[in-house]
């Protein structure tokens, strides 16, 4: 027994022995590129640029500012305004000057209203009223229909104006233009992810940066879409809706093309020491139906015809008897539970019986399987908070806000005005949410008197605003809304592709 043991033991002893050694071997091939890395980081070379998408780019990038007649300010150009509100600021900056740009959709632009009512300009009345002594100026940047890949140009435009501050707000824009992922279709999760890491070394981006110089400049650009300079969203022209179809594939691209550009922008921001916080987005979830729904792939004609036949049944009982049309709308989920609109009548039963929670599930399916996502996607959501907690970036929780203000954490019409866009109440709470966050920072050190003197100043400037200024705002608010719906007249050259088809 006793020479037994001592075999087994020389036995593990030469395992080690030569795991050892090819631990050793691998640290010693590895040494090298070690110090080349090492030697990169110290003299600040090959730092990995987070500025190139590679998915999509454009025909051209103008720019959103441009210098006004007399040099004195820069201004959002004419040329821009079919997308953007008019906003300037100083071309020379002055002192005690704290310049803020806020960068994003239509939600950061005020709509249905214009940036009188954003969360922008509460936010610059809320600081001034917080620290008079100081100049805070808080540019709007919010362009209609833009998603996360056109806010990317206006971060590094920005960056050129001496911001202080920058307050980024993208989301439920990322499925309004066509675009392909053949790239991403194409390459393994494990792969894609692999190169990722490797992409952060600085040794690669030498490399491949060296590759990029040998290779000739006409070669084309294989796997990115290219888009106009200006957006071109379905839904801006006739038919838009219809082109809409589940794509669970070309959905996940966007998705991680989505991750992508947040990422992207953090770092930018970082890479130029502009501090940078983001804001998680919010949508309406009790009364905004969805806007395009369809059935699960492979439904019989016979099963269609019983879902129907089950639902239509389920609707006879609503007003009446909810818990019968919610045992029937379940038994029409055994057959097809992909309709997003199933799920949006059931989550009314469930709210009607006072089961919030069952509720707000079952709205949050029907937000989810949307065929026409016009509402930011639960995994863009929980993105939004990976970045921030993993990049340590501030965030202002909308989502979060709204939820706790709606019975049950279901945002309905109460502080939403349509599928996303707050009421002029619910911008004052963003305004005040992003000022409260810069307190947190240390950004601001407002006065005794702060949020007295800021309810003050907002009266005064609500007051100044005249009956047409709202008049124009719900005006707009139905044409937004016949917009969501499909309902444009435009009409577009040649035949529109149908989205993630790649034509």
């Amino acid at each position: 027994m006793h020479t037994t043991n001592d075999g087994k033991s020389l036995a593990n002893r030469i395992r080690s022995r030569r795991a050892l050694f090819r631990l050793g071997a691998v640290l010693v091939g590895l040494a090298p590129f070690v110090m080349v890395e090492s030697a990169l980081m110290l003299f600040d070379v090959g730092r990995p640029s987070a500025h190139d998408d590679p998915f999509v780019g454009f025909s051209t990038v103008r720019p959103l500012f441009e210098r006004n007649a007399d040099g004195t300010r820069y201004e959002i150009p004419r040329s821009r305004l079919p997308h953007f509100q008019p906003d300037s600021f100083g071309a020379v900056k002055q002192p005690h000057e704290f310049r803020v740009f806020c960068i994003g959709d239509s939600t950061v632009q005020g709509n249905p209203w214009t940036i009188e009512t954003s969360f922008s300009s509460w936010l610059e009345i809320s600081l001034n009223a917080a620290e008079p002594d100081r100049h805070w100026d808080v540019v709007n940047c919010g362009g209609i229909s833009y998603a996360s890949y056109r806010m990317v140009p206006i971060l590094k435009e920005v960056l050129c104006y001496q911001p202080d501050l920058l307050v980024v707000h993208c989301s439920h824009n990322e499925f309004l233009e066509d675009r392909t992922y053949d790239q991403i279709k194409r390459t393994p999760r494990v792969i894609a992810r692999t190169h990722e890491l490797i992409s952060q070394l600085r040794t690669y981006t030498l490399l491949r940066s060296a590759c990029g110089q040998l290779m000739p400049t006409s070669q084309p650009d294989h796997g990115r879409t290219t888009l106009s300079d200006e957006v071109e969203a379905l839904l801006d022209y006739r038919g838009g809706l219809e082109a809409y179809h589940r794509d669970d594939e070309w959905r996940r691209a966007v998705i991680a093309h989505y991750e992508l550009n947040l990422r992207r922008m953090v770092r930018i921001a970082r890479d130029a020491g502009v501090p940078i916080v983001l804001m998680n987005p919010v949508c309406n979830l009790r009364d905004s139906p969805p806007f395009k729904a369809e059935h699960r792939a492979g439904l019989r004609d016979e099963e269609r015809e019983r879902w129907e036949s089950v639902w239509s049944e389920a609707r006879r009982h609503y007003g009446r008897d909810y818990a019968r049309a919610v045992s029937l709308l379940r038994d029409a989920m055994d057959i097809d539970d992909e309709h997003a609109g199933l799920r949006f009548d059931l989550a009314k039963c469930y709210e009607a019986m006072g089961l919030l929670e069952q509720a707000r599930g079952e709205f949050m399916q029907a937000k989810e399987l949307d065929i026409c996502p016009l509402r930011i996607l639960e995994p863009m959501n929980q993105i939004v908070l990976n970045v921030t907690r993993e990049t340590g970036t501030p965030l202002v929780n909308n989502r979060q806000l709204f939820e706790e203000l709606s019975p049950g954490g279901i945002p309905g019409d109460k502080w939403l005005v349509d599928h996303v866009h707050p009421s002029i109440r619910g911008y004052q709470l963003l305004g005040d949410a992003v000022a409260d966050e810069l307190v947190r920072l240390g950004i601001v050190h407002p006065a005794a008197n702060w949020k007295a003197e800021r309810d003050r100043r907002y009266a005064q400037h609500m007051d100044s605003l005249d009956a047409a200024y709202f008049s124009r705002g719900q005006q707009h608010l139905q044409g937004l809304m016949l917009w969501a719906n499909g309902r444009a007249t435009r009409e577009r050259s040649g035949k529109a592709a149908a989205v993630g088809s790649g034509q």
